[in-house]
C-alpha cells in the first residue's frame, strides 16, 4: 500500500525571503495581540522559529556569496 502524502497542515517553507519576512511580522503582531488560544501560540511560536531559521539561513547565504564576490574578504558596508 503506498504511503499517505505527507501532512498538508504543515506550512510549507516560503517562495523567499520577503515572503518569510513579511509573514513572520504578522505572526509577531497575532502573537503579541494575545487573542490566540494557547494551541495557536504554541503553533504559531513554532512557524516563528521555522521562519526565523529560513531568514537566517538566507543571509547567511548572501553573506557567503557576498564574501566570494569580495575575494573571501567582508568589508563593512556604509551607506552614503
Amino acid at each position: 500500500m503506498p504511503k499517505a502524502a505527507p501532512s498538508s497542515s504543515a506550512p510549507s517553507l516560503p517562495a523567499s525571503y520577503e515572503a518569510a519576512l513579511a509573514e513572520l511580522e504578522q505572526l509577531v503582531s497575532r502573537l503579541e495581540s494575545g487573542d490566540m488560544p494557547l494551541e495557536q501560540l504554541l503553533s504559531g511560536y513554532q512557524r516563528g522559529a521555522e521562519l526565523l531559521k529560513y531568514c537566517r539561513d538566507k543571509l547567511e547565504a548572501v553573506e557567503a556569496q557576498i564574501k566570494v564576490l569580495d575575494e573571501g574578504t567582508l568589508k563593512t558596508w556604509t551607506p552614503e
